[in-house]
């Protein structure tokens, strides 16, 4: 089949071994000093190694390549020790703790991962999921976001200044995949984090779904934007 998948230009590869640490699907291997794309099933085409690569070697193309597997990928994450892998990646649903914590509040997170990057568009719990798709710094800036916006609602986490990656293809992929019945945004008031919004309303254009969509603003104290 014709899809998209990257390219890595041997004579610019450096050798950093960036790509493969940021490739979360193991697609990247360190050959002979070189970064190579070992497992072409593995690629997902999202690009995630493109901005950690310094040397400019990894670009997209659009060629003859098998499809994604992302069966395999997930077989092939479970199979590796946590030498050879990060364990915090491992897709986990669980319970919100029913009882309180000393200070009167109690964790209304209910999936693991969150970080945006981490997260597998796959993930079982994602179906039939309203999803709240929050910048970092958003949780500590209000002190009842659990109750407030988490609550009932699967978690992602990014910051589309620092992560320095497109959000939108992965979340597109996302939205086509699971049968995400709203999405609840929550940013904040400084201009960057607007980026996020940005991601969400274009995957979900390019997604062709027809989600409902709320976006809230933060102010550094916590309190909305009207």
């Amino acid at each position: 089949m014709i899809r998209r998948i990257i390219e890595i230009d041997e004579e610019r590869c450096t050798g950093c071994g960036l790509c493969a640490k940021a490739c979360h699907e193991g697609a990247i291997a360190m050959v002979n000093g070189k970064a190579t794309l070992a497992r072409e099933h593995f690629c997902d085409g999202l690009g995630d190694c493109l901005p950690a690569c310094p040397a400019d070697a990894i670009r997209f193309v659009e060629r003859e390549a098998p499809a994604y597997d992302e069966a395999a990928v997930q077989a092939a994450k479970a199979a590796q020790s946590p030498a050879g892998g990060c364990p915090g990646a491992q897709a986990m649903r669980f319970t919100p703790s029913a009882a309180p914590a000393q200070d009167g509040a109690a964790s209304a997170l209910q999936n693991w991962p969150v970080q945006i990057r981490l997260l597998s568009t796959s993930a079982p719990y994602l179906q039939g999921a309203d999803l709240v798709i929050a910048a970092d710094c958003t949780a500590f800036s209000c002190a009842q976001f659990h109750s407030r916006y988490l609550a009932g609602r699967i978690a992602m986490i990014g910051c589309p200044k620092l992560d320095a990656v497109d959000y939108s293809e992965k979340l597109t992929e996302l939205f086509r995949r699971n049968d995400i019945r709203s999405v609840l945004v929550v940013r904040m008031q400084v201009p960057c984090c607007g980026g996020l919004t940005y991601a969400v309303e274009t995957a979900l254009a390019a997604s062709g779904r027809d989600i409902p969509l709320r976006v809230v603003i933060l102010t550094p104290s916590g309190e909305e934007v009207a």
